[in-house]
């Protein structure tokens, strides 16, 4: 009984955060800003240093970021694409047809596809834009200088180990990203992706009729908004 209990909340849960962000695409901005943020990169940095034991291999995933940096991964091109491959293999789960009645009652005449192409827009340029900011206001003086070669280490860091992370929580969106080496910029995007992902992988590990489930709930929670 408990562990249908759980199976029930975790589709609840993540049927309430994809529905928030449909209701509200422009709450992605606030979650990116708020995952962007220095402390945080410092906490990372900090876990970098004191974790010997992975500093080899982190050490390697530095130079794979290095290339792609010098492959220029962090243009608005290249983020909206890794988001754009996490959604299609949402769609794979949702149909075109499932999709559109669930989001007939928020967007109208709108399509689901129309939606996602949004989502993926404004995440794209909330990237961007946070990225820009904290440069920006790293780099006024010699101090903010310092600071930036710390933040970038933080950075390197919290992208190393999300993307460790993402291949043991979600290893079907993993493995998409990784020949791009999208996997490493996963970590600035993650908020606004992060439930569509987690659909994907109750899909992927406990079938399409879960999976449906889900998207039901959602056309339930945005249908009861209106």
């Amino acid at each position: 009984m408990a562990d249908i209990n759980n199976v029930s909340s975790d589709i609840d849960d993540i049927a309430n955060r994809i529905s928030d962000i449909i209701m509200s695409p422009a709450t992605i901005t606030g979650l990116i800003n708020g995952a962007l943020t220095v402390p945080l990169d410092m906490g990372y940095l900090a876990i970098g240093y004191f974790d010997t034991d992975s500093r080899y291999a982190h050490q390697t995933q530095r130079f794979r970021m290095a290339e792609a940096i010098h492959n220029d991964i962090l243009n608005y091109k290249h983020i909206t694409n890794a988001i754009e491959i996490i959604f299609k293999e949402f769609d794979k789960y949702a149909s075109v047809t499932k999709q559109n009645n669930v989001y007939r009652g928020v967007v109208s005449s709108i399509a689901g596809r129309l939606l996602t192409a949004k989502i993926i827009a404004v995440t794209g340029a909330a990237v961007l834009a946070r990225v820009s900011f904290i440069g920006a206001q790293s780099a006024k003086n010699w101090i903010g200088r310092v600071t930036m070669i710390l933040l970038i280490g933080g950075m390197s860091e919290r992208s190393i180990r999300k993307s460790e992370s993402l291949a043991i929580d979600a290893p079907e969106i993993y493995k998409l990203l990784r020949p791009h080496d999208y996997d490493l910029t996963y970590f600035l995007y993650e908020p606004a992706v992060k439930p569509f992902i987690d659909a994907v992988h109750i899909g992927a590990t406990r079938g399409q009729p879960a999976f449906d489930r889900i998207i039901d709930a959602v056309g339930r929670k945005l249908h009861v908004t209106q």
